[in-house]
């Protein structure tokens, strides 16, 4: 899933295709690198963010859908919204998957809009919304929680209308979680893998990568160093066994899964 932000203030790429066109050409250039999803945003989910109004982040994404619709007619393209306006918007330019990191809470109207167009969706594990969601967060345990949240989540959109086939689900990496929540939630993926529906996995570049190479005493944590530590991450969110995995650099991650599926099937095959 290649991560398309037309948006001024998303925290890696924000004002670098926040137009039309340029989003449009980057998701392109990301269908030939090789994502079969784009993932397109009009509204930065980081922490801190500032919301903005359904008729602003409809008049960001539509047009470049639109746009990626009629160059790639068979493309998958998800909307990114918490907001059922601008889903409903985005499916009528050309969307086919719901990605909210609010897994329908923050609009359950979202839940039957989805159900309706019998589009895929994903639904996301947040603690809290993105101005808040860094504030302390806490868990008894988090990945009993976040999948218990993700189980409520998905019989919501279930007694929605939701097929359960159309279902994929997030855990949230980064979203109102601390370095040691994530790396709970990585190395014990395979319980939300466990719900029985296809993972999401998005870790793409997230500041957790530059807390644990200071941690190691490896120099270069900005954000444009932290791709050596995405393609690990996701390594290893496929072999617990995610299957979707979101992120900026489709090219590199591509390869680096690809060598890591080659391996982990040679070692399946000598067992």
């Amino acid at each position: 899933m290649g991560v398309v932000n037309v948006t001024p203030d998303s925290f890696f790429d924000g004002g670098a295709h926040d137009t039309p066109g340029p989003a449009a050409a980057h998701a392109a250039t990301l269908i030939a690198e090789g994502a079969d999803i784009v993932d397109i945003g009009g509204e930065s989910t980081r922490p801190g963010a500032v919301e903005v109004s359904a008729a602003e982040e409809i008049a960001r994404v539509v047009p470049t859908i639109a746009q990626i619709r009629a160059a790639h007619p068979s493309a998958p393209i998800s909307i990114d919204t918490m907001k059922s306006e601008v889903a409903a918007a985005a499916i009528e330019a050309g969307a086919t998957y719901v990605n909210d990191v609010s897994a329908f809470s923050a609009d359950p109207e979202l839940a039957g809009l989805a159900a309706s167009a019998g589009v895929d969706c994903c639904l996301m594990h947040m603690r809290g919304e993105p101005r808040t969601m860094q504030d302390d967060p806490q868990y008894g345990d988090v990945v009993d929680d976040v999948r218990a949240y993700l189980e409520s989540r998905m019989t919501f959109a279930i007694a929605e209308g939701v097929s359960e086939s159309k279902i994929q689900l997030d855990p949230g990496i980064g979203f109102g979680k601390t370095l040691a929540h994530n790396l709970e939630l990585l190395a014990r993926l395979d319980e939300i893998v466990a719900i029985g529906r296809p993972v999401v996995i998005g870790v793409s570049r997230k500041s957790f990568i530059s807390r644990i190479a200071q941690d190691a005493g490896v120099s270069g944590v900005e954000v444009e160093d932290r791709l050596p530590g995405t393609i690990a991450a996701n390594a290893l969110a496929l072999e617990r066994g995610a299957q979707v995995f979101r992120v900026h650099d489709v090219r590199a991650t591509a390869q680096g899964l690809a060598v890591a599926a080659a391996a982990l099937a040679s070692s399946r095959t000598r067992a």
